[in-house]
């Protein structure tokens, strides 16, 4: 899709067809650039003078003696240039070393480089001193431009806002902020725009490019009644949206929030470098300390500036910001590549418990299956009609959200209704909705009240509770699908079948989820035996646990998890929204198709932005993919420098090459976590 212009400010294209921004330095950046080339000159002509002055003294000119007049004064001249040099370059760092000794907080990177240059200056290695301090800053404002590239990109993924939208004013279209659209406004958005608010498509056919939200690489169709979310991008058409949540509100700045948050926190990774880097300092600094003293006191004809030289090099090699840098980076990447895809994750701690999965648990309605049930069979009992039968369920379930209570409310509309029935639903048949009472009983089904008639609709165990007398036991588990009871009075009214269907890409992702090494899939479900067992036929012939109440889903978790515990993490897939103790309690809780629902982002720690069963395998794999650079990042750089400071302590590796060593290991720790972002 090409880029679009517009008056509104809203321009989007696809998510996979977003170049990258050109990085443009801050103005600290080039200030600090400015400087360290103001230092490397007069560094370069204060080592020319000394030098200069160096071939003087070994071969004075004959003739003019104009070199001996200068004589006295090259040195002189070097000397302050060479100074003047490192100060500008390393004043930053001596302050911040001063500042964290005042603290009594002196083992860090800007301490090593300051005893390291101003040793060298102490043992007349002038040059090096210099070199030393404007190759570490320069290496340090490399990786700051490497690692605020890398942010850039990853934030630009996430750029879902429309900063204006094109509201409906006086009858005439006005360009405002977003932020000030309100509740009930109608906003126009035209093709090649993005959504600014989120609300209902009530005009206009077009199509909705949802892979910046979603990460579906297919647009989906824009008609009206059709929700449309912030973030998402219309396609070959013009849609009037009404706004049903305010900008501050939409799905898409709940998600950027989300991703902030989950930035903000450390994984276990992180926290141990945080704590090596305080000891491994210090150990550093005293181990060259030994270096420099110990040959010199104790082994006649060692000289004390080679080794203190020595010593010098492996404080350089020593400082530990390809760690602090690239591992946090590393972490912020996987949580930005994770967002690219459509899913969202609180915090580099669960990408840490992702990539150690070994048991994935799967609740079975809507997640596993469409969750979109339908009737399929009425099987009224003696005394009751069919059209009986489903006005009393209808009535008794118009309260609830039960996806079971939910299609039998659409299969009544759209059927009895517009036949011309005079019951056409709990406020039309029996009494207003007002004077219906209603209870949910979790894991039985729904009581109502009416006009002094109890009505029951739900499954065995309502009926058992109830001592409703029924024979329907047997044939409920030769169902083909889920059943539901009706019981009106306490006398049996009959039941009523409804039929679910396997997503299409379930079987694929469970395939996928062994092939990745995960030990243990099981799929906990409410259903009865005889539906349970055919869809975990239909999937695989997966472990399957039936007949389930929303305590015993709790228990087999608690279960499995004392059974894993030390051995990998159990991670739960459920809808976030009736499932949420399971959620909370397993280690890793995932939320599908939570784009526009709060109760999943606020349940789970990880919300799928689409229904789409394929997703968690592509999560585990992400998760390992991050672990492992962080792995590599933490191996790669504590190798190299633990070679280096044996190479430095021999006398092999000269300071200058201790410090270009040292800058290329953070540069490259640096490059690599970008890695996680793809």
């Amino acid at each position: 899709m090409k880029d679009a212009c517009c008056s509104s400010g809203a321009c989007a294209v696809h998510v996979s067809a977003i170049k990258p921004v050109p990085y443009r330095l801050s103005s600290a950046q080039k200030k600090e650039l400015a400087l360290l080339v103001v230092s490397l000159i007069l560094a370069l002509s204060g080592i020319f003078l000394w030098e200069l002055a160096s071939s003087w003294n070994a071969s004075p000119a004959p003739g003019s003696g104009f070199p001996a007049l200068l004589e006295p004064l090259a040195p002189i001249a070097g000397i302050v240039m060479l100074a003047i040099a490192y100060l500008l370059a390393g004043f930053d760092v001596l302050k911040g070393a001063l500042k964290n000794i005042i603290k009594l907080q002196p083992f860090d990177e800007l301490f090593l480089m300051s005893i390291a240059s101003l040793g060298a200056f102490a043992i007349g290695a002038m040059e090096e001193a210099v070199g030393v301090m404007l190759l570490y800053r320069f290496g340090e404002w490399l990786q700051d431009v490497a690692v605020n590239r890398s942010r850039q990109s990853i934030k630009a993924l996430l750029n879902l806002k429309a900063e204006t939208a094109r509201v409906l004013q006086d009858g005439q279209w006005q360009s405002i902020p977003s932020a000030k659209v309100k509740v009930g406004d109608l906003v126009q958005v035209r093709a090649g725009e993005r959504v600014p608010v989120d609300g209902e498509v009530i005009e206009g056919s077009a199509s909705f490019d949802t892979a910046a939200m979603t990460g579906e690489s297919l647009p989906r169709p824009a008609a009206v009644g059709t929700e449309a979310l912030a973030g998402f991008i219309v396609m070959g058409g013009v849609v009037l949206i009404r706004t049903q949540r305010v900008a501050q509100d939409s799905a898409a700045s709940r998600i950027i929030r989300l991703v902030e948050e989950a930035t903000q926190t450390k994984a276990k990774p992180e926290l141990f470098i945080h704590r090596f880097a305080r000891w491994y300092t210090p150990i550093v600094v005293f181990g060259a300390l030994a270096v420099a003293l110990i040959p010199p006191l104790f082994f006649p004809g060692q000289t004390l500036s080679v080794w203190v030289y020595r010593a010098l090099t492996m404080l350089v090699i020593s400082c530990p910001c390809a760690f602090v840098l690239s591992i946090p980076l590393s972490y912020f990447a996987g949580l930005g590549g994770a967002a690219r895809k459509g899913i969202l994750v609180k915090g580099a701690t669960i990408l840490d418990t992702l990539a150690r999965t070994r048991s994935v648990v799967f609740d079975k309605t809507g997640t596993l299956t469409r969750g979109d049930f339908t009737v399929r069979t009425i099987l009224p009992a003696e005394g009751f009609t069919e059209v009986e039968l489903l006005s009393h369920a209808a009535t008794a379930s118009a309260a609830s959200n039960h996806p079971l209570s939910q299609a039998i409310q659409r299969f009544y509309h759209a059927n009895e209704c517009q036949e011309g029935q005079n019951d056409c639903g709990p406020s039309a048949g029996h009494t207003s909705v007002s004077d219906v009472r209603y209870e949910e009983i979790p894991g039985h089904g729904s009581v109502a009240l009416v006009q002094g008639r109890e009505i029951l609709v739900g499954n065995d165990r309502l009926l058992h509770l109830k001592n409703i007398a029924h024979h329907c036991d047997d044939s409920s588990k030769e169902a083909e699908g889920s059943v539901v009871h009706v019981a009106v009075a306490g006398s049996y009214a009959g039941k009523i079948e409804l039929g679910d269907t396997i997503k299409d890409d379930a079987r694929h992702a469970l395939e996928t989820l062994k092939n990745l090494g995960i030990q243990h899939i099981v799929v906990l479900t409410g259903d009865h035996e005889g539906p349970a067992l055919r869809t975990a036929a239909a999937l695989g012939n997966i472990e399957v646990h039936h007949s389930l109440l929303p305590e015993d889903k709790l228990n087999k978790v608690d279960e499995m998890i004392r059974r894993c515990e030390g051995r990998g993490s159990l991670v739960y897939v459920g809808d976030g929204i009736n499932d949420a103790p399971v959620l909370a309690r397993s280690d890793a809780g995932i939320a599908m198709g939570g784009v526009g629902t709060d109760a999943a982002i606020e349940s789970a720690d990880v919300v799928l932005m689409t229904d789409e069963v394929s997703r968690i395998p592509q999560l585990i794999s992400h998760a390992r993919k991050t672990r492992q650079i962080v792995v590599e990042n933490i191996v790669f750089a504590l190798g190299f420098k633990v070679a280096f400071l044996a190479l430095g302590a021999l006398g092999i590796a000269t300071m200058w090459e201790a410090v270009i060593a040292d800058v290329g290991v953070a540069l490259l720790a640096v490059l690599n976590a970008t890695r996680a972002l793809r």
